[in-house]
């Protein structure tokens, strides 16, 4: 290894010096030459020409600087290369703190972003309530939104009555049905009497809909699938549930306060539609959707300003009844989800609905113990059923006998009154005792059988005699009550439970 005489350090470019035989870094020693022209060792005259390069290999490396060949040089640049290493960390730990907030403040933004979202969306459906009863108020039909869930809309006013071809449709259906009601007795394999009085709890399903809050305010049961099963419960929540899977095959949401009441539209050749009615002032109708294999929105009725108390299907399968406390009833295509008929305001609101088996009547019952019998097809009232020395009480339930003779309704808080319509009077009372306090009476299809549901619990009487053939109290409180099929089953809703009874195995 070489060292420049003059510097000290190897030397870039080397040379060596023909007088003295040095070696030195050619741009210094060039330097000297021109400033001295002497040899800087032996102070011989010295040329430029006297200069001879040595040629070094370029593979070998300088030397590092002398600062870092000692151990307290290495120790200081560690250091410095240890500073430097802290330094970028808190610098990268500072940039995500920063990061941090920022995304928290991001996140508390879109939160106050959904937050006023749903309250427009509050907002918006308010105001297109509003609208609606507005509209309908004025006899405007309110426009579609084009989307799946349609709003029906009104067509006719209440002077008008109903279209033509709707008349003509419960025309055709009463004389049809009516005709043949007439000769006609009990199907044959019916439950019988005696069959009644032996039913006990079959079957049970527990647990249906939310725990808070409980309770199933209303059932019906599938005639084409006696298995199958609709409730409507204080959640909000509409279930169709099987009870041969013990299955819950559809919970439909779209209610914001409870459902009153629910029904199942069957009819040959159509899908089935699932009818709820609830008491913030909607019904819903869901349809099967082959595509995706579930129960969709198919309408939404928003005609009513009150509550809808009541709700029926006409025996036509293409008509829906409402009553609402409101004061009013509307009638609603089921085919082309659009209202027919209104009902002009009453004198005081309607707390049920039940519909003729023949299709040209329909009962309301009202708080003041009063039943109202209207036409149908007119709009007119046909009669006005009010028990004798009756103190007033609201008329929550309703049922037609299926022979259209008699109606069942509540005589008082806790008796009920067989009616008879040919004649526009009691036929018979029976009483249930003050304690019992009634939620649901119901014919069943032959006509032989009433069903009483209350708080104490389930009754069945026989038609005629009157006699108690039935009395069900194990499951606590039922809130509705259902005939099966052939009668060979009853079912009731107590609780967050159905309870089915039937005759022993």
């Amino acid at each position: 290894m070489f060292f420049c005489a003059i510097s000290g350090e190897p030397p870039q470019e080397p040379v060596v010096s023909a007088k003295s035989g040095k070696v030195y870094e050619k741009r210094l020693i060039v330097k000297y030459i021109h400033e001295n022209g002497t040899d800087p060792i032996t102070g011989d005259k010295l040329e430029e020409s006297d200069l001879i390069s040595i040629k070094a290999s370029p593979e070998n490396a300088a030397p590092r600087p002398p600062t870092n060949t000692s151990i307290p040089a290495l120790l200081q640049l560690l250091q410095n290369e240890w500073d430097a290493l802290v330094l970028s960390t808190h610098s990268l730990e500072q940039k995500y703190n920063s990061t941090r907030q920022e995304l928290s403040y991001a996140l508390y933004a879109q939160d106050a972003a959904n937050r006023v979202v749903a309250r427009l969306i509050r907002e918006r459906d308010a105001a297109r309530e509003a609208l609606s009863n507005v509209q309908t108020s004025m006899g405007i039909a309110p426009q579609g939104n084009g989307s799946a869930d349609v709003e029906m809309e009104e067509s006719g006013a209440a002077e008008e009555g109903l279209p033509a071809n709707i008349t003509s449709q419960i025309d055709e259906t009463h004389q049809a049905l009516s005709s043949a009601r007439k000769k006609r007795k009990a199907p044959a394999g019916y439950a019988t009497p005696a069959e009644v009085k032996t039913f006990t709890a079959t079957h049970t399903i527990p647990s249906l809909h939310s725990a808070s809050p409980a309770g199933i305010t209303s059932l019906a049961v599938s005639k084409v699938n006696p298995s199958q099963f609709l409730t409507g419960g204080n959640d909000h929540i509409v279930q169709l549930y099987d009870r041969s899977t013990d299955k819950v095959l559809a919970s439909l949401k779209g209610h914001s306060r409870k459902v009153n009441h629910v029904a199942l539209r069957e009819r040959e050749g159509d899908n089935t539609l699932l009818l709820s009615a609830g008491a913030d002032k909607i019904a819903k109708i869901w349809g099967y959707d082959d595509a995706s294999g579930e129960y969709s929105p198919r309408a939404t009725i928003r005609s009513h300003k009150g509550e809808i108390t009541g709700l029926g299907v006409h025996p036509t399968r293409t008509i829906l009844g409402l009553s609402s406390a409101d004061k009013t009833y509307s009638l609603h295509d089921l085919t082309t989800f659009q209202q027919v008929f209104r009902s002009a305001p009453a004198d005081e609101p309607f707390s049920c609905l039940s519909i003729h088996p023949d299709g040209t009547l329909l009962a309301l019952g009202t708080p003041s113990s009063t039943i109202h019998v209207y036409d149908v097809r007119s709009g007119a009232v046909a009669a006005s059923l009010t028990p004798p020395n009756a103190v007033p009480f609201t008329v929550n339930t309703i049922s037609f006998s299926e022979n259209g003779y008699h109606l069942v309704a509540p005589n008082s808080l806790s008796s009920v009154a067989i009616w008879d319509l040919r004649k526009e009077k009691t036929a018979h009372t029976i009483d249930l005792g003050e304690d019992f306090k009634i939620n649901k009476v119901a014919y069943d299809l032959s006509a032989q059988f009433v069903g009483v549901a209350g708080s104490q619990g389930a009754r069945v009487f026989l038609q005629k005699s009157w006699d108690e053939l039935l009395r069900l109290e194990e499951g606590g409180e039922v809130s509705d009550l259902v005939f099966g099929a052939q009668g060979k089953e009853i079912w009731g809703a107590t609780g967050r439970e159905v309870r089915i009874w039937g005759a022993p195995a």
